[in-house]
């Protein structure tokens, strides 16, 4: 089977670039953000301007003419997008971590080759885990190779962005019995992608169904993925920074709210005042709100301001590596806390008026109870635990 390498648009060049992208779709985003949320209307126009702009590219490396923006950019670009539209700042992440295994793993050819199409405009979305099966890593997905052609079959689940993709990356476990990383194109024959996911919350990520029969899949798209786990890399770190973005960004979304709401909601009687704003415990809980996404804002930048310094080095060792894993982590914890504390909260203290659903309030918890469902906090304080009372060094994948 044979691929045509689309020429390449003009990319962004540096991270004020990508920033100032990032605020123009998270502009666009904002509109009709409740509406689509409601009545799950998938934002295939604000995805496809998202890889237009050239912010799907963002982290292709220089080498190959990216501006490979530094971690500290990427996750703030995260939480911009997320803050708009926490499901419209999820759908790109999984494309960026395709695309750092890709620049871990992949061949000279073929890292020409996708970086080219990434840098074209085409999006890279995500085949997912597959369901009922005993854990996320169990793999039934095969890759068939018969006189030298090769086919992919399978059902995957949890597919997030997978209605825009132009590509999906699809686990497969090799006829040798190792797992692979597998790029199918999206319109091949053979490819059904299905939008069946009902979430309550992150409604519009289309994060369902791939089925694939046989699918034909070029050689120069199938990635051995055993060197993950000899080389010493950032690979886990980098993937869970984003999920902390996007939780940091539904955190700081809900708290804009909180404050909106409380100025327009009535004060309690006993309270004494002319407005919700002046109930005195209504003023400490948003301290302590704001406290409390402060300090996830500040662990974050702080993780991605560590994966910058690694970045820099020709080379890093087993401790660094824990270390830029434990950093994210306890960033994760209190994008964990924040996300879901602040939009609870903001119900809590704007009162009955801020449960019609006109207002569509409830969107930040239902959003961030779901988002942060990946990759469970008890398994992050573990993980702490362990390596500070025991100098345990966090596994070698992508959820840590």
């Amino acid at each position: 089977m044979s691929i045509s390498i689309h020429s390449k648009t003009t990319p962004i060049q540096n991270d004020q670039a990508a920033l100032n992208a990032a605020y123009q779709i998270a502009d666009l985003a904002l509109e009709q953000r409740n509406l689509r949320d409601q009545q799950r209307i998938l934002p295939h126009y604000i995805i496809a301007q998202l890889a237009a702009k050239g912010l799907a590219a963002i982290r292709v490396p220089k080498k190959y003419g990216g501006a490979y923006v530094s971690n500290k950019t990427l996750s703030q670009i995260f939480r911009i997008l997320a803050k708009a539209d926490a499901n419209v700042g999820q759908i790109p992440q999984n494309g960026f971590g395709v695309q750092n295994t890709i620049r871990l793993v992949g061949t000279e050819q073929q890292k020409q080759f996708v970086f080219a199409e990434i840098l074209s405009g085409k999006f890279l979305a995500n085949g997912g885990p597959e369901r009922n099966t005993h854990d996320t890593q169990t793999i039934s997905t095969v890759l068939e190779i018969k006189d030298g052609h090769y086919s992919v079959t399978g059902e995957k689940f949890y597919s997030t962005g997978s209605q825009f993709a132009d590509w999906l990356a699809v686990k497969a476990l090799h006829p040798e019995g190792h797992v692979v990383l597998v790029l199918v194109d999206r319109h091949a024959q053979g490819v059904e992608v299905l939008d069946d996911w009902h979430g309550f919350g992150q409604r519009t990520t289309s994060s369902g169904s791939v089925k694939l029969d046989h699918v034909q899949v070029n050689p120069l798209l199938v990635f051995d993925e055993r060197p993950l786990t000899q080389q010493v890399s950032t690979r886990g770190a980098y993937s869970q920074l984003l999920q902390v973005a996007i939780d940091v960004g539904i955190a700081e979304a809900a708290f804009q709210d909180t404050l909106s709401t409380i100025r327009k909601a009535r004060p309690i009687a006993d309270a004494n005042v002319e407005r919700a704003s002046q109930e005195p415990y209504t003023i400490q809980e948003v301290g302590k709100l704001d406290v409390l996404l402060s300090a996830a804002i500040l662990l974050l930048e702080d993780a991605a301001a560590y994966l910058d310094e690694l970045e820099a080095l020709a080379q890093i060792n087993e401790q660094q590596a824990a270390e830029a894993s434990i950093r994210v982590a306890e960033a994760k914890i209190y994008a964990h806390h924040a996300a879901l504390t602040i939009s609870e909260k903001l119900l809590e203290l704007g009162g009955s008026r801020s449960s019609l659903r006109q207002y569509n309030l409830d969107q930040h918890w239902r959003n961030a109870r779901v988002h942060t469902l990946h990759d469970p906090v008890r398994w992050k304080y573990h993980a702490l635990g362990n390596y500070y009372l025991n100098g345990v060094h966090p596994a070698r994948h992508a959820w840590i």
